[in-house]
């Protein structure tokens, strides 16, 4: 009966060897495709705002200085060299609306096509139209006026950013 006992006591302090865990697919964790689109978009949105944000404060000073050269060189003499770098300034800035007003588009046309970002196209919604306005202003010589409607968009896409999770 003893040496039954102590059969008994050894199995029990056996070491027991673990299994190791392995992962199986449906554990792993994983992205929904539309939480990694929505988060794009949200990037993309920030995106816009800090570049639009960043250009307009530039567009302060430069839109003031075009536009008052443009004002004063009807009564004032101006050099030819300062009237030829004030057109070409006016040049980049109108340039540089129409890249911006072009990745508007875009970003606009993303949130319409991608079924994860439709439920947020309401606050984005018209971007493309307003940038458009900017770019005529900024066309017709009115840099200051294009500069307040940027910020038309740059609210949108603030509202926009808000909505998204």
């Amino acid at each position: 009966m003893c040496l039954l006992c102590l059969n008994f006591t050894v199995d029990a302090q056996k070491r027991r060897t673990s299994r190791k865990k392995t992962k199986t697919p449906a554990a792993t964790s994983t992205i929904p495709p539309s939480n990694i689109e929505i988060k794009n978009g949200a990037g993309k949105v920030a995106i816009q705002i800090k570049n639009l944000t960043k250009f307009i404060y530039v567009l302060g000073g430069v839109a003031k200085s075009i536009e008052d050269i443009d004002k004063d060189a009807k009564t004032s003499k101006f050099s030819q060299a300062t009237l030829n770098k004030n057109t070409e300034n006016k040049q980049r800035l109108i340039q540089s609306i129409r890249n911006f007003r072009a990745g508007l588009i875009a970003l606009e046309i993303e949130f319409r096509t991608k079924p994860a970002l439709r439920n947020y196209l309401f606050p984005i919604q018209g971007i493309s139209d307003i940038s458009g306005t900017a770019e005529e202003q900024s066309t017709a010589g009115q840099f200051t006026e294009s500069g307040k409607t940027l910020l038309l968009v740059v609210e949108k896409l603030a509202d926009t950013l808000a909505a998204l999770p």
